[in-house]
Order: structure tokens, then C-alpha cells, then sequence
């Protein structure tokens, strides 16, 4: 009997560190709904928001929308969705620019303006707290 009761413990233990390891995170990735993907690899997110993926795979140029490196939604994705730190994102965009390769993604002040300018912005893609069914978005799952 005792037996059983040091095993369960642990059961819950094993469990909740299961349940960290889900990619159900707190953020997602969402795109405009004339986006014709639904999922995306997460080299896949990772190029987009480095900005070296600019096109998506139909062609149409591909518009990215983030926060401010301080913010915590942005602190978060980076982290947790996308395995970088917001400095390693902010490095990549500056090489770029700095070679003449690329750009800066557009930068907005407020998830709610990010959920906005997406919705309204044909090839946009950012990131927002789970959102639930806003027919304006597309919600793209990480593979």
C-alpha cells in the first residue's frame, strides 16, 4: 500500500511535465484568411519571422506584423513558439538590412492592432493570445 501512494505523486509529477512539453501554447500564430496554408513547420515560422521566407509558397508576398522586443506577448513567442530569443530575432532582421537582403517587419504597438492590421492586410501574418473564432484570421499550427 505504501507503494501506491509514493507512485502517484510522481504519476502527477511526470504528468504536469507532460503537459509543459505540449505545443499548445498561449500564443499563436494567425494570418490573414487569404493565406492558403494552414499549418506551417517551425523552420518554416522561424524564416517567415527572420524574415528570409518573404513569399508564401503560392507566390504573394508575405507581410509580417510584431510587437515591440519588450513586450511580453513578443517575449513569449519568441521563447516558447518559435525557440529564440526576441535579440537573436532582432540580430537576424539587422544583418539583413544591413546587407541590403531585406527588411524589418512592420512593427505594431498592441495585440489588438497587430489582430487588426492582419485581418485587413492581404499576406499578413503575426502572432496573438489564443483568439478563438475570429473569422478575419487565419490560426496557422506549428508542425
Amino acid at each position: 500500500m505504501k507503494h501506491v501512494f509514493l507512485k502517484r505523486p510522481l504519476l502527477f509529477l511526470v504528468l504536469g511535465w507532460l503537459l509543459t512539453l505540449n505545443p499548445a501554447w498561449a500564443v499563436e500564430i494567425i494570418a490573414h484568411p487569404n493565406v492558403a496554408i494552414g499549418h506551417l513547420s517551425l523552420n518554416q515560422a522561424r524564416s517567415i519571422f527572420a524574415m528570409r521566407q518573404v513569399v508564401w509558397p503560392d507566390g504573394s508576398e508575405i507581410k509580417v506584423f510584431v510587437l515591440a522586443d519588450q513586450h511580453d506577448l513578443h517575449i513569449e513567442f519568441c521563447k516558447k513558439l518559435l525557440g529564440l530569443y526576441p535579440y537573436q530575432l532582432r540580430t537576424s532582421w539587422e544583418n539583413l538590412v544591413f546587407s541590403g537582403m531585406g527588411q524589418i517587419p512592420i512593427e505594431v504597438a498592441s495585440e489588438e492592432e497587430m489582430i487588426a492590421r492582419v485581418a485587413r492586410t492581404a499576406g499578413a501574418v503575426g502572432y496573438a493570445e489564443k483568439i478563438g473564432g475570429i473569422d478575419a484570421l487565419r490560426v496557422l499550427a506549428i508542425h
